[in-house]
């Protein structure tokens, strides 16, 4: 017998709530550059942005029985997070599954492996990122873990870790990290407003930036 738990700790929903209000870019910068995963794992349309706890799930390559199982057993909110070995050549994930999940209220899907029939994930609207497009069907063999760390794209994903992905790409943000991570956000949030604020009412990018200083120190010349 083989005993599998789907038991874990998941954030507060303000929290979660709040970060969503931020891009995956301006998190990943406010956390020290951390939590980015690989820049090829990318949303079907991009429209698409999810942001909420991560249900984690190891799936053998070409083998979608223990994805199944995680939609079953997610709960509303949650993000399916998906190990399935950086595997590209398999469509694991399609029309009919992220029906089940829009059905549950899931949050979204986010697979190291590929997905199919994106024209129908599109115009349902259930955000979906992943390492590629692939019409290669699965099989439904293989057991695996639930809700046990998984490494995404080159990061450590915790199940209740939050993964917010948005048309840029997918990051991190440690369950524990969340409320500094969402200060962090909002100051640089702020930051670069005022950096728009300055460009707009005619301040260049020299001033700005202090350039000057910068390309002396390269011993740099500009020549106007």
């Amino acid at each position: 017998m083989i005993t599998i738990s789907t038991k874990f700790e998941r954030p507060d929903p303000d929290l979660v709530k709040r970060l969503s209000a931020f891009s995956s870019a301006t998190i990943h910068e406010a956390q020290g550059r951390l939590g980015a995963l690989d820049s090829v794992i990318k949303p079907v349309d991009h429209r698409m942005k999810l942001c909420g706890p991560a249900f984690t799930v190891v799936c053998a390559p070409r083998d979608n029985l223990m994805l199944q199982t995680a939609i079953h057993y997610a709960r509303p909110g949650d993000v399916v997070v998906v190990s399935g070995g950086a595997y590209a050549e398999a469509g694991s994930f399609g029309d009919v599954l992220a029906n089940a999940c829009r059905s549950k209220g899931l949050g979204g899907l986010i697979t190291d492996t590929g997905v199919r029939d994106t024209q129908e994930l599109r115009a349902l609207g259930f955000p979906v990122f992943s390492r590629s497009v692939c019409i290669k069907g699965t099989v439904k063999e293989t057991v695996g873990p639930l809700c046990e760390p998984v490494t995404v794209g080159g990061q450590l994903i915790r199940p209740g870790d939050v993964v917010n992905a948005d048309a840029d790409g997918v990051v991190v943000v440690r369950r524990e990290d969340l409320t500094e991570a969402i200060a962090a956000s909002q100051r640089r949030t702020d930051t670069e407003a005022g950096f728009i604020a300055a460009y707009r009412s005619g301040r260049t990018v020299a001033e700005i930036c202090n350039l000057a200083p910068l390309l002396a120190a390269k011993g740099v010349v500009i020549d106007e």
